[in-house]
């Protein structure tokens, strides 16, 4: 498995290998394949574990799976989805997610620990939901004035080593809190051949991920990318029911062209997809969305066939899919 270098946590793998799928998530899968997975990606060479209370029995997993002791150079991430609150309640509300994270994992520490709500300029209006904007996105002074200092807190205590945003917020928010003069650790990115967040986009502008990942390598912020295969979209099958008209649904439709052209090489879409999200620039290791073994090696063979080369890289981009 090759190396890079995530910010201040140093040397991570390429892959990382993310909880939404060993949480029962994303498809239909068990405990015993899942930890049976867990144990594979380690076996393998994946250094990270992308853990959250959202994603299901993920948390509970690692707790049982280690026993509150990782694997030498493992490293955990867990996140806190915080929306907009009450300026007085930041702190307790993440430190208690914090804390009910790591009793979970039976652990005492977190690499890094994410604000997993979008982030969007106050006065912000959604072109979809905005009636719950503050259900699921935090507003960038509160971010500024609350949760930075919470983190950097945190941080201090020795709680976490680092802290992070999930960037698929409104852009233009994400970009100004890569500029802010205390930067996040880390950032979540869309990294997928769509640059599509598919049903978590909420707003009008253009997603631009590429454009965050850029800004956050100029920042010295690691970056780990996220919906490789945006959410079933790229794979040769969506395995979970989805409405006509859900987005991630309407992304498949779209994504056609890319099947053909991966059954024209003879190649899954999945792992074509894994291959094309770890030659992205400015990535420095791609989280997993996996659920089983089976898939777990599509995305094994597709690292280990190193750089996509330049001719089919592209062929897909010529097919218009991005943006």
């Amino acid at each position: 498995m090759k190396m890079a270098t995530l910010g201040l946590l140093g040397d991570v793998s390429r892959l990382t290998l993310g909880g939404g799928g060993i949480g029962q998530i994303w498809g239909e899968t068990n405990s015993e394949e899942a930890m049976a997975t867990v144990m594979a990606a380690l076996d393998a060479g994946i250094t990270v574990l992308d853990a959250a209370p959202i994603y299901g029995s993920c948390e509970a997993l690692i707790g049982k799976t280690f026993g509150g002791r990782l694997p030498e150079g493992v490293k955990v991430t867990t996140k806190h989805y915080l929306a907009t609150v009450p300026a007085e309640e930041v702190e307790a509300r993440l430190t208690a997610s914090l804390e009910a994270s790591l009793a979970a994992m039976k652990l005492e520490r977190a690499d890094l620990f994410f604000l997993h709500s979008n982030l969007h300029a106050d006065g912000y209006e959604y072109a979809h939901g905005n009636a719950r904007r503050d259900a699921f996105s935090t507003a960038l002074s509160l971010y500024s004035d609350h949760v930075i200092p919470t983190m950097q807190k945190l941080k201090i205590q020795g709680r976490i080593g680092g802290w992070g945003i999930t960037g698929i917020g409104v852009p233009t928010a994400v970009l100004m809190a890569l500029d802010q003069a205390q930067k996040p650790d880390a950032v979540q990115v869309i990294a997928n051949l769509m640059d599509s967040p598919g049903a978590l986009r909420r707003y009008a502008e253009a997603p631009k991920p590429r454009t965050i990942a850029a800004a956050a390598r100029k920042h010295g912020v690691g970056v780990m990318g996220i919906r490789a295969v945006q959410a079933g979209a790229l794979t040769s099958g969506v395995d979970r029911d989805l409405t006509p008209n859900n987005p991630d649904n309407t992304d498949f439709v779209r994504a056609a062209p890319f099947r053909q052209l991966c059954a024209n090489w003879g190649e899954d879409p999945a792992q074509i997809a894994h291959q094309y999200a770890l030659s992205l620039a400015d990535f420095d290791t791609i989280v997993l969305g996996v659920k089983n073994r089976a898939e777990l090696a599509q995305c094994l063979a597709a690292e280990a066939a190193g750089p996509m080369d330049a001719v089919r890289i592209s062929a897909i981009d010529a097919l218009g899919l991005a943006g």
